[in-house]
C-alpha cells in the first residue's frame, strides 16, 4: 500500500515529521516502512529553506525501493534551466534572462550551488522522474490527468513515462509539438474566456484565460464555476456556460492523486475518486480564515472510492 505525499518545496523538516507520524523509520540513511511505500507527487524544490535535504531524502527513498515519485513542473523547469537550447547558442531551454524564471528558481540555485557537481547530480536525477504513474489500483500525476495530452506525450517518453533524452526541446519550446500537452499535465488545464472578458493577474496584467477545476463533472458548468482564481477577481469571471467538450472528465476507474494547486484549509477530496495533496506548505503568510499551510499525505489502503479520513498532515 502507498502513502502519497504532496508538494514539499524544500521543507525537509515537515517531511521528516510527516514520515515519523506515518511510522516510517530512518535505517541505513533511508526512511522506510515495513509494509508501505511513499509516492511523491513532485515539486521537491524552489521556495523552502531545506531544498537539498528534501531531494536527498526523496531520492534515497526512491533508489532504496521505499518510494516512487513523479515529476512536478518545478523539476521540469530545473532541468530546462540547465539544458542548452539547440536552436539558440548561449541560451537555455528556460531563459536565464527572464526575471520571473530567475526569481522562482534562485533559492534552489543558491542552496545547491549552481553549476556544482551536486547541482548536476540532482538534475540528472530529476530527468529520471516519470511524468505520471498508472499503477494497479491508482494513478498519480502532478496536475492534470488529460488523456489526449498523455497520448501526445507518449511520443516523447519511454516505457516508464520518462522524458527521452532528446525530447526536452520539443516539450520546453512554446512552438514545440509537445509543449501544450506538457503544460496541461504538469500545470493544469487552461481555457480561454469568452470574447470581451478578462481579469488582472497579481501583477495587474490582463488575463484572458483561466486555470480550471478540470476535475468537475462536465455538465451545466459556467466559467466562474471552473475558474481557479482569487476571491478578489472571481466576480470578473462570467457566469456563461462552458461549451461541451472543454473538460476531459475523469473515468473514475482508479483513484487519482494530484499536487500543484496550493489548496488551503482542512484537507478534503476533490471528488470520490480524486484527491489533491498540495496544501501550501510553502505559503509565505498565514491567513487566519484558512489556517496554516500543511504538508499533506493520503494513506491509501487499496480503496477505489477515497475517504477524507485517510488524509494526514503536519503544519
Amino acid at each position: 500500500m502507498y502513502d502519497l505525499i504532496g508538494d514539499i518545496h524544500g521543507y525537509a523538516t515537515p517531511l521528516k515529521q510527516l514520515l515519523k507520524k506515518m511510522d516510517y523509520v530512518k535505517r541505513d540513511g533511508i526512511w522506510q516502512h515495513p509494509e508501505r511505500k511513499v509516492i511523491f507527487l513532485g515539486d521537491f524544490v524552489d521556495r523552502g529553506p531545506e531544498q537539498v535535504e528534501t531531494v536527498q531524502i526523496a531520492r534515497a527513498m526512491v533508489e532504496g525501493d521505499s518510494a516512487l515519485a513523479v515529476m512536478g513542473n518545478h523539476e521540469f523547469n530545473a532541468v530546462a534551466w540547465t539544458t542548452p537550447d539547440p536552436n539558440s547558442p548561449d541560451e537555455y531551454l528556460r531563459s536565464h534572462n527572464n526575471e520571473k524564471n530567475h526569481n522562482q528558481h534562485k533559492e534552489f540555485l543558491r542552496q545547491v550551488a549552481e553549476g556544482s557537481d551536486q547541482h548536476s547530480d540532482m538534475i540528472n536525477w530529476f530527468k529520471t522522474l516519470p511524468l505520471y504513474l498508472d499503477l494497479d489500483g491508482l494513478r498519480v500525476v502532478h496536475a492534470c490527468w488529460h488523456p489526449d495530452s498523455l497520448k501526445t506525450l507518449a511520443q516523447f517518453t519511454d516505457h516508464e513515462n520518462r522524458v527521452l533524452p532528446d525530447a526536452w526541446p520539443a516539450l520546453a519550446h512554446k512552438e514545440g509539438v509537445g509543449y501544450n500537452a506538457l503544460e496541461i499535465v504538469l500545470k493544469g488545464l487552461e481555457i480561454a474566456l469568452p470574447t470581451g472578458h478578462e481579469f488582472p493577474d497579481k501583477d495587474r496584467h490582463p488575463r484572458r484565460d483561466i486555470r480550471t477545476r478540470w476535475w468537475k463533472e462536465p455538465q451545466d458548468l459556467t466559467y466562474r464555476d471552473l475558474a481557479l482564481v482569487g476571491p478578489e477577481v472571481i466576480g470578473m469571471i462570467p457566469r456563461i456556460p462552458v461549451p461541451d467538450g472543454v473538460l476531459p472528465g475523469y473515468d473514475g476507474k482508479k483513484p487519482l492523486f494530484l499536487g500543484h494547486y496550493w489548496l488551503t484549509g482542512h484537507p478534503a477530496l476533490l471528488s470520490k475518486h480524486i484527491a489533491c495533496l498540495d496544501y501550501s506548505i510553502a505559503a509565505e503568510h498565514t491567513n487566519a480564515t484558512e489556517g496554516r499551510g500543511k504538508l499533506c499525505a493520503y494513506r491509501w489502503q487499496g480503496e477505489r472510492e477515497l475517504s477524507a479520513q485517510q488524509f494526514i498532515w503536519v503544519p
